[in-house]
């Protein structure tokens, strides 16, 4: 397994893998499936300020991971909402937790100091992955969103990415990051098994 930034050229892959999730499960909350043009878009806007991993094997993207700015206002800046997805012929590779470790030794690299993620109720594999990623559920969003006839409870969960009091340093956008930096967090390659991805 190889992990990289993600390029405009992986859009097609990724809008692949994206999909189903948005089709036939609630673990998106969207209801219409990106184009690929769409999906090439999201990723080019992603990394201006923000990681978006891919894992592949032999070229073919098996899974993804991405930061991305967790609420408008100022203060909130150094917090992120991050999410995974992972092929469904993939699952149970280690691909989940391959991406989001890459992607949360970026973030602590650009200087963020705290990743969230929402995960659609119910998702036993997607929670048990967040878990061993070492995020710590904060709360359950109840009936917020809904979806094929139903409604959804999100619960949430965090990861501190840095610790201390004091003023922080300004996080630092991804395109401005030094490269040499990001691909040592890149190398950091952790091979576990994991379960199904997903956010919202």
């Amino acid at each position: 397994m190889h992990l990289r930034l993600a390029a405009p050229a992986d859009a097609a892959a990724i809008a692949d893998i994206y999909a189903p999730i948005v089709e036939s499960t609630a673990i998106s909350f969207e209801e219409v499936v990106p184009s690929v043009d769409e999906m090439r878009a999201r990723i080019e806007n992603t990394l201006r300020g923000y990681p978006w991993i891919v894992a592949e094997d032999d070229g073919v993207v098996l899974g993804y991971a991405y930061g991305g700015r967790w609420r408008e206002r100022r203060a909130y800046r150094w917090s992120v909402e991050v999410t995974a997805y992972v092929h469904s012929s993939a699952q149970r590779r280690g691909v989940g937790r391959a991406v989001y470790g890459a992607l949360f030794r970026v973030l602590e690299a650009q200087g963020f100091r705290r990743a969230l993620a929402g995960i659609a109720l119910p998702n036993d594999a997607s929670i048990a992955l967040h878990t061993a990623m070492g995020m710590t559920p904060v709360g359950i969003y109840r009936e917020v969103g809904f979806k094929f006839g139903a409604w959804h409870d999100v619960e949430w969960f965090e990861r501190a990415l840095a610790h201390g009091g004091g003023v922080p340093r300004e996080p630092i956008p991804l395109a401005n990051l030094d490269p040499a930096v990001a691909m040592d967090a890149l190398r950091l390659n952790s091979m576990r098994r994991d379960g199904q991805e997903g956010g919202l």
